[in-house]
Order: C-alpha cells, then structure tokens, then sequence
C-alpha cells in the first residue's frame, strides 16, 4: 500500500506513535531529567490548538494503517511558521520520510500565506542538522563552534512567495558555556510560548 500524508492532532490515536517515539528517543539523546518533565512534557508543551489551520499544521504519514513519520507547525507571526516535531520510526529511517513530512509542512505552511519557516534541533542530532541544510535551511548560528554551547540549533528558511531568496537574520552567538547556554534556550522557549499562545488567543477572539 501506498504511503499517504493525512492531517491529524497530537490528541489523536494515530498521533501516539509519534509522541512515544520522540519523548524515547530525546530521553535517550538527552537524558530523562534533562528538562522539567522529561521530553514527554516538552512534546506536549504547546496548546493542539496551535497545530490547527489557519495558524498551524499537524501531519502524519501512514503506511498500512500505521503511522511511520510526522511533523507539526505552529505561528508565530504573520510571516513565521515554526516547524515541530519532525519524526521518523527509528526502523524506517533513510526512507526520505523526514524529508517528505518538511516539504509538505512547507508547502501547507506556504498555502496559509507564511513566507519563512524556523525549526530548532539539539546538539546532539546531527542527522537533523544534515537534513535541514540539505534542504536548503540557514542556520542562526556558527557552525564552528561546539554545539554544546547553542543546545538548541535554530534554522530558517524562506518559503512561498519569496522561496529561494536567502534569509538575513543575524547569526546567534554561542553561550559561554554549557550551562549559560542552557538558561538562554530555557529563556528563549518561554518567550516563544509566550508569543505563541498570545497569538493563538488573539486568533481565537477573533473568529469566535
């Protein structure tokens, strides 16, 4: 059977798979008490709501009735699409699965007018920093430099209407020092969560 790409909800059955996998494989990478909650927490940190259209996205790829990858986006202005997510069964990887879940979240991403996407990855996953510069991402940081002191390894890209043009976002100094770098990426997350709920309540106000 054909693998299809079908839309779905961190609340759903079909989401489970992805959820497990991700909280497994960053607890295993990271470590369980890497975060307050574990990945599990951080997976589900954000509202469903903010993975639903017109702001956001949440898609799955289904092989046979089981899900085998997926990838999520949410907003964070009128020109900003966060991609979240992305994943992959262990099993299954070099498949391009991953790669198949950004460029359809880009282009549904690029269909309710954003023009850029930004992602983040960890330090310790240099089969996604491969993946996201393959892909044509920019990253906002020094690839010089140890990733230990960024933690999390942010990337943009432009999309849609201005697809190709190269970004110009300043590059992101690193930290310090390991633990400095935890606090401003700790900083960083709130902030971003901040903006995001705000932005989803202000759309939720607005087409109540």
């Amino acid at each position: 059977m054909a693998d299809t790409i079908v839309r779905s909800s961190l609340l759903e059955q079909a989401a489970q798979p992805l959820i497990n996998g991700l909280a497994i494989e960053y607890d295993k990478r990271y470590g369980a008490d890497s975060r307050p909650g574990g990945a599990r927490a951080e997976i589900l940190r954000y509202p469903v709501q903010a993975f639903r259209p017109a702001l956001g996205d949440f898609l799955l790829i289904e092989r046979d009735g089981q899900t085998i990858a997926g990838g999520a986006f949410m907003s964070h202005d009128d020109e900003t699409a966060e991609l979240k997510r992305i994943w992959s069964r262990d099993d299954l990887r070099r498949q391009g699965l991953a790669r198949r879940i950004v460029l359809a979240l880009e282009a549904n991403a690029a269909e309710l007018g954003y023009t850029r996407t930004y992602l983040s990855t960890g330090f310790r996953q240099p089969e996604a920093t491969a993946l996201y510069i393959s892909l044509g991402y920019r990253p906002l940081f020094d690839t010089t430099v140890d990733p230990r002191l960024y933690r999390s390894l942010p990337f943009e890209k432009f999309i849609g209407s201005k697809a190709g043009q190269t970004p110009t976002t300043p590059i992101y100094p690193p930290a310090g020092s390991f633990e400095e770098a935890t606090i401003r990426v700790t900083n960083l997350k709130a902030t971003q969560e901040r903006k995001i709920i705000d932005r989803l309540k202000a759309y939720e106000a607005t087409a109540a």
